[in-house]
C-alpha cells in the first residue's frame, strides 16, 4: 500500500520514488527516474523528470517544471509558475541532451513565483529568490535576489526575515532570535 497520496488524475511512471507523507496534486506527471521525497506537497500541474531529486518537505506550487538536471535538497520553496532550464543555448532542430546542466538548489532556499533558474547554477542554502527574478549563477546562501538579471539585495534569516547587519556585521532574525555574521560578504548563521 502506497504511504503517499496521488491524485487520480496524477500520472506516476512506474520506477519513479515518492516518499512516505508526500502529496501529489491534480494533472502531475512523475518521470520513472525521479527520486521525491518525504512529506513533499506538488500542486496542480507539476512536471517532474527523470533523474530529478526532491530532498524532504519541499514544497512545489502549481505549474512548476523540474527538469533533468535540477537537484531539490530539504525544505526547499518552489513558487508558482517558477522555470528551470537545463540548456544554456535551445534550439529545436539540435539535440542537446548530452549538455544538460546540473542545477542545485539547497536546503531551505525559496524560488518566488514566475522567477527563472537558468541551469548550471547553484541556489545556496535558506537564499530568497523573489518572484520574476532572473538567476543566471550562483546565489550565495542566504542571499535575498531581485531583478533582471537578479542580483543581491541584502540577506534572509531561515524563516524568511530581512537581515540588518550592525557596526559588528551582526543580524538578529526578529521572529527565531537566532543570530548571523556577515564575513567577506558571506553570511552564516553563528547562534541558534
Amino acid at each position: 500500500m502506497n504511504q503517499f497520496f496521488a491524485h487520480s488524475s496524477a500520472f506516476l511512471d512506474e520506477g519513479c520514488i515518492i516518499g512516505k507523507g508526500t502529496k501529489i496534486w491534480h494533472f502531475c506527471h512523475i518521470m520513472p527516474k525521479a527520486v521525491i521525497g518525504e512529506h513533499c506537497n506538488l500542486g496542480q500541474n507539476v512536471f517532474v523528470a527523470d533523474g530529478v531529486q526532491l530532498g524532504n518537505n519541499v514544497k512545489v506550487q502549481n505549474n512548476v517544471s523540474i527538469y533533468t538536471g535540477v537537484i531539490c535538497q530539504d525544505d526547499v520553496f518552489l513558487g508558482p509558475s517558477m522555470v528551470f532550464t537545463n540548456v544554456i543555448n535551445p534550439r529545436s532542430a539540435v539535440n542537446r541532451k548530452n549538455e544538460y546542466l546540473p542545477t542545485l538548489v539547497k536546503k531551505g532556499a525559496t524560488i518566488g513565483a514566475n522567477a527563472t533558474i537558468v541551469c548550471g547554477a547553484t541556489v545556496g542554502e535558506y537564499a530568497f529568490i523573489g518572484a520574476g527574478a532572473v538567476v543566471r549563477g550562483d546565489v550565495p546562501d542566504f542571499a535575498l535576489m531581485l531583478g533582471v538579471p537578479a542580483r543581491i539585495s541584502g540577506y534572509m534569516s531561515h524563516y524568511g526575515h530581512r537581515l540588518f547587519f550592525n557596526e559588528n556585521q551582526l543580524a538578529t532574525c526578529p521572529e527565531s532570535g537566532f543570530v548571523y555574521q556577515m564575513e567577506s560578504g558571506l553570511v552564516r548563521c553563528i547562534a541558534k
